[in-house]
């Protein structure tokens, strides 16, 4: 909202020396020869995306008016008062929307997570911990196990049930390097079954990851993660 705020002023100085309306019929780059033009165009973008990532319900010819009643100091349709509380009447929607679709969300995920975990503990190869924790052994390795005190390297593919890769050191061509308690619990388990050389598929339960609060545009609250961990060292 703060952003909003602040680019919106921005445009609003630059509309009290550029003029912003485009002349009929005229193209793009005719109407976008000056510096000032660029920046009115380029902080309209701006604005614009943002309004259109919150989906808000926004008249753009009354937006525009707003806009030149103020720069312009014509009479205001909203006095400050009024206009800050439909702000706060519009905000306070929005986040309950968001709330609400990120409880639909989490339900629908955990009862995905409960059916697959169900199905895939009956499948051949599957080890179920006390946790909640599945695994398959891919390949054993040998020598020791690391320890929660360790640090290892590993390769590895995160994705999500419906088959979405939302991280990969194979992808980016490099192993990555951790403390073992330095992880989500699902992780800091499992690798302390491993053995260097070793590769395992893991079912992490949303309890053991990143639970109710997910993480990033891609892991939604609730999400049962899919790992294939390759274990290649430990670090004492």
């Amino acid at each position: 909202m703060k952003r909003i705020l602040v680019m919106t002023a921005a445009l609003a100085l630059v509309l009290s020396s550029v003029t912003f309306a485009a002349e009929k019929g005229k193209a793009p780059q005719e109407q976008l020869k000056s510096p000032a033009a660029k920046l009115s165009y380029a902080l309209g973008l701006e604005i614009g995306s943002s309004l259109k990532r919150m989906q808000a319900d926004i008249n753009l010819a009354d937006f525009v008016r707003g806009l030149e009643d103020m720069v312009k100091g014509r009479d205001l349709l909203l006095t400050p008062q009024q206009a800050a509380g439909v702000r706060k009447d519009f905000f306070k929607k929005m986040r309950a929307a968001q709330v609400r679709k990120s409880k639909a969300l989490a339900d629908k995920n955990r009862k995905e997570e409960d059916a697959f975990l169900a199905r895939n503990k009956k499948k051949k190869g599957v080890i179920t911990t006390a946790s909640g924790l599945q695994y398959i052994v891919l390949r054993q390795g040998k020598g020791s196990n690391p320890k929660a005190t360790d640090r290892v390297t590993v390769n590895y593919r995160g994705s999500l049930i419906n088959g979405t890769v939302f991280d990969s050191s194979y992808k980016r061509g490099r192993p990555a390097t951790f403390p073992v308690k330095g992880v989500i619990p699902g992780w800091t388990e499992a690798l302390q079954l491993m053995k260097v050389g070793g590769k395992y598929r893991l079912f992490i339960p949303s309890d053991l990851a990143y639970g109710k609060q997910g993480a990033g545009s891609l892991i939604g609250p609730n999400s049962l993660l899919i790992f294939e961990v390759e274990l290649l060292a430990i670090n004492k």
